[in-house]
């Protein structure tokens, strides 16, 4: 399914408008029988909690918001990053961290937050509206000679191939400690399952089938590393010798194709699965928390304008990440097949499950991963 960037545009669009007219509102009218206009602060300070894989983009473009939105507004603002995995952030939180923003690598980590969340401390869900700021696909990556010859589409096909007796190595992140080892992970069970993520039940999960289909699929692991970025990275460096396939961003493969080619003479490029996959939509979200006032909510506002921004959405691009702004164009330069991976996706989109469900895989890896490595 190709990606409806013309609705995202609409969606993105409505969500911020929503947003900006209950932020104004609650800034400068406070209703209890008349209007209260509160006075203007010389400063403010909000603190960004993001994924990890953001940071070279992030504090390249945010000294600029700083600098713009101080001239707009005649008030000082330090956005302060923080960068940190996936999971780690939502234990962070979850600990007592008090983010004014936070940004993990997939809106998957949502519905998980907000399940934990009311878990510890009950009432409302904490992050209940977001915007995506860059994507990023996850794929399964692999040498082009070997992706060619056996045609491989998805999951299932690297199934029949254990199978059929055709040896090859499999690696991705462990899920317990990455955003993208957690994507890599549903999908093998949402394609096993023959469901999409997002209508996944524990029942299905734990079918003897489908946990047997996974685990067939993870025999061929060879490794389990605690970053998306360390695969690519130590797959180049090691060679078609020492892995064979293995689940990664769509970024990482951009960043390491042409050195692999140089140094093995075959690059790695990107599979998008058949079945379908999950993006790495990198969702903004304003917390809705009782230590985030009105004026930190207005900056953060602000700062989320200025990253869909095109100058800061064309600046992603080159860290690999593809604008989730539709109307900045796709740079050619660097999504092509020349860097392994295509300029425009036509692929079926997928949900992630619900916090029950994303809790129970991240428990069952135990049962499906290969014990020995």
């Amino acid at each position: 399914m190709r990606i409806r960037r013309g609705y995202l545009a609409f969606l993105t669009g409505f969500v911020i408008g929503v947003v900006v007219a209950s932020i104004i509102s609650s800034i400068y009218l406070r209703r209890t029988g008349s209007a209260t206009i509160f006075g203007k602060p010389d400063s403010i300070e909000i603190i960004f909690l993001y994924s990890s894989e953001k940071q070279g983009w992030l504090e390249e473009v945010t000294p600029e918001f700083e600098k713009e939105f101080a001239a707009r507004f005649g008030i000082t603002v330090h956005v302060k990053l923080i960068p940190a995995g996936s999971h780690e952030s939502v234990d962070m939180i979850l600990r007592g961290f008090k983010p004014t923003i936070w940004s993990p690598a997939s809106s998957i980590w949502i519905p998980y937050l907000n399940k934990k969340w009311q878990e510890e401390y009950g009432g409302k869900a904490i992050a209940r509206e977001w915007v995506p700021l860059v994507y990023s696909p996850i794929v399964i990556a692999g040498w082009k000679d070997f992706v060619e010859k056996y045609n491989i589409t998805g999951f299932l096909d690297m199934y029949n191939l254990i199978k059929n007796g055709v040896i090859f190595k499999w690696g991705h992140p462990d899920p317990r400690l990455s955003n993208g080892g957690t994507m890599i992970t549903i999908l093998e069970f949402a394609e096993a399952a023959g469901k999409k993520p997002e209508d996944l039940t524990i029942d299905d999960i734990t079918n003897e089938t489908v946990l047997h289909i996974v685990r067939t699929i993870e025999s061929a692991a060879v490794m389990y590393g605690k970053s998306t970025g360390f695969f690519g990275s130590w797959a180049v460096e090691s060679g078609p010798d020492a892995i064979t396939l293995f689940g990664v961003y769509e970024n990482i493969v951009i960043e390491h194709s042409l050195d692999a080619k140089k140094k093995w003479g075959t690059s790695i490029i990107a599979i998008y699965p058949k079945f379908g996959t999950l993006y790495s939509d990198h969702p903004f979200v304003i917390l809705d928390a009782d230590w985030v006032n009105e004026w930190q909510r207005f900056a953060a506002l602000q700062y989320l304008y200025f990253l869909l921004g095109e100058d800061a959405q064309m600046k992603a691009q080159k860290h690999g990440f593809r604008p989730a702004n539709p109307s900045v164009p796709i740079d050619e330069d660097i999504f092509n097949p020349e860097n392994g991976v295509e300029k425009e996706l036509r692929i079926r989109v997928l949900k992630p499950p619900s916090g029950e469900v994303l809790e129970a895989i991240l428990s069952l890896w135990e049962k499906v991963k290969n014990p020995g490595v």
